[in-house]
């Protein structure tokens, strides 16, 4: 019977990065991935925080980096469009292809030990006597004395086993995302950038067609990846075309066709994501088991900027962190293994989710996402669209459409779930 130390569901950055950390520490580990390469499944919008990824990977910027962020673009878009940019020349996140850095994070946990075998598809958990004992696949059984679940969004096998329910549309999104081929010059005389910077532009507004959600855009050496991210409930209740077509009219809109002229297609995917963290947030631990990443719940839609892998990883790593603890205390128990949840929850990532739990106030409400973009392109709009008399801002705000009184609530209410 074969049996390994660990088994790992799933290379992407949490499930790498927990066979990398448990391949470290000398356990025996079995990391399985249903794409051709480790890597090749993954699919996210385009941009990596780097100050979590330094604490587990202190070569971290050996990694396949496309660009360095060091220009951020927020955009509301209604009948016009009212853009704020920042340049900064110390950077926190870098633009990718997340196929190539799982690959690379897998790389890593190869070179520390662990065996690594692609085009598996798992099938079940497998469970004996109420404890996870390995895993089942192709009607083989493989067993482990803990498995890390890193499966991600569609956590299939654990709603299989009975530990999950299935969750709800309005709790996570779908994310839809095009790259599209420029040459490398024209990225930088488009963009403003030089050879190593990148930018991050987030859109909010008619991108969407009001379903709550926003676009965003990162730059990459000679590509850039254009996409959306759209709350799942509202697209059921709303949407009335097919979701693709938001990204194709997007894409040929007047603030970015220019940018993109020339371009070619070259790369399309669709991928779920978490929404509501905090409610997606699933039992974490069992007998035998602990479930990471996306999986997890471990993303962070703020907005202004979208946070998954570096938290998908961090949670991989105390995972790691916490099955070692686990060994030490005496085997892989549901008690033994509870301190991978209190590792989690006294960690930055836990403490983000709870913090930023006000978000789906915004991700509830479609008016913040027509109305409110509406309001402020229209006021911007009023002060510079002169023909004889000037108006005070007062004056101008107290024509919105809706109301004054209902555009400062909505404002505030953006400001305090941000």
């Amino acid at each position: 019977m074969q049996k390994f130390d660990s088994i790992v569901i799933g290379a992407g950055p949490a499930g790498s990065t927990s066979a990398y950390v448990l391949a470290k520490s000398g356990f025996n580990v079995l990391l399985v991935e249903r794409g051709k390469v480790a890597g090749s499944k993954n699919v996210f919008g385009g941009r990596i925080y780097i100050s979590p990824l330094k604490e587990i990977y202190p070569d971290i910027e050996k990694a396949p980096v496309q660009r360095w962020v060091k220009k951020e673009r927020i955009s509301l878009v209604a009948d016009g469009c009212l853009t704020l940019e920042f340049q900064h020349e110390k950077t926190t996140s870098f633009t990718a292809y997340l196929s190539k850095m799982a690959e690379w994070m897998a790389g890593k946990a190869e070179e520390a030990g662990a065996t690594i075998v692609t085009e598996i598809t798992v099938d079940n958990l497998l469970v004996e006597d109420g404890k996870v004992k390995g895993i089942v696949a192709g009607g083989d059984k493989v067993y482990s004395d803990v498995v890390v679940d890193a499966e991600g969004i569609n956590r299939l096998l654990l709603e299989r086993a009975g530990f999950i329910e299935k969750p709800k549309p309005e709790n996570v999104a779908l994310g839809i995302k095009e790259v599209i081929k420029l040459s490398k010059k024209d990225v930088e005389d488009r963009f403003g950038l030089d050879e190593t910077s990148g930018m991050a532009w987030l859109m909010m507004g008619d991108v969407t067609k009001g379903i709550p959600g926003g676009g965003f855009l990162y730059t990459n050496q000679d590509s850039v990846s254009l996409g959306i991210v759209i709350n799942l409930g509202g697209a059921i209740k709303m949407i009335k075309e097919y979701a693709y077509e938001i990204v194709e009219r997007m894409r040929e809109s007047p603030y970015l066709k220019d940018y993109l002229k020339g371009g070619s297609l070259v790369e399309y995917s669709a991928h779920l994501v978490p929404q509501a963290s905090y409610k997606l947030i699933p039992r974490l631990y069992g007998d035998g088991f602990v479930v990471v990443g996306d999986a997890a719940g471990m993303l962070l839609d703020l907005g202004y900027t979208i946070r998954g892998v570096d938290l998908a990883a961090y949670s991989g790593y105390l995972a790691a962190k916490a099955i070692e603890k686990a060994h030490s205390s005496g085997g892989m128990t549901a008690e033994n293994l509870s301190v991978y949840e209190k590792m989690l929850k006294e960690s930055f990532v836990y403490k983000q989710i709870e913090k930023f739990r006000g978000t789906e106030r915004i991700f509830s409400d479609p008016r913040i996402f027509t109305e409110f973009p509406d309001a402020v392109t229209g006021i911007v709009k009023r002060m510079f669209h002169i023909e004889y008399e000037s108006e005070k801002l007062l004056d101008n705000v107290k024509k919105v459409k809706g109301g004054f009184f209902r555009f400062i609530l909505d404002a505030l209410k953006v400001v305090r779930s941000l």
